[in-house]
């Protein structure tokens, strides 16, 4: 009878310390994978942070300026970016930055140009033909030949 106690005991410290290993493998996995949670974390962090710093960058107000004001900056910005869009097939994104470009300089040729070209694209003529029509009028420093050439002939092929 002795025997059989001590043979229980004993088996049940070895059931003890059994189970207790195997926790303590489920405790380090854990830790290991919040470890790895962790680094995951603090990267993304780091990419967010990254992003923020750059679109600080390359922000620029969309307010109008003053009447008969222009702000080429804002009006080289906008159109860089709407081509870059265009480029990716992003109409609809490309369309924001060419609205941006003419309400940042709305008497600028190459602006009104950008906008008509992208009303033809996305099939609204009316539209594209008034501004073919304010591009082609445009005079003064905002109307570089070229633009206001290009609006013309694009005026003469819609019989305008």
């Amino acid at each position: 009878m002795l025997r059989s106690a001590r043979a229980i005991t004993i088996l049940v410290l070895l059931a003890a310390f059994g189970i207790g290993g195997c926790m303590q493998d489920q405790i380090d996995a854990n830790k290991q994978e919040l470890s790895e949670q962790r680094a995951q974390l603090a990267d993304l962090q780091r990419e967010v942070a990254a992003l923020k710093t750059r679109n600080a960058a390359n922000t620029y107000s969309t307010a109008p300026p003053a009447p008969g004001a222009c702000d080429p900056a804002v009006m080289r910005e906008a159109t860089r970016k709407g081509g870059e869009r265009m480029a990716a097939g992003e109409v609809k994104s490309a369309f924001g930055y060419y609205q941006d470009a003419v309400t940042a300089c709305p008497q600028s040729a190459e602006a009104q140009l950008n906008l008509a070209n992208i009303y033809e694209t996305m099939g609204d003529h009316a539209a594209a033909m008034e501004h073919y029509r304010l591009a082609a009028a445009a005079s003064g420093p905002q109307a570089d030949a070229a633009s206001v050439d290009k609006a013309r002939a694009a005026l003469q092929r819609f019989g305008g």
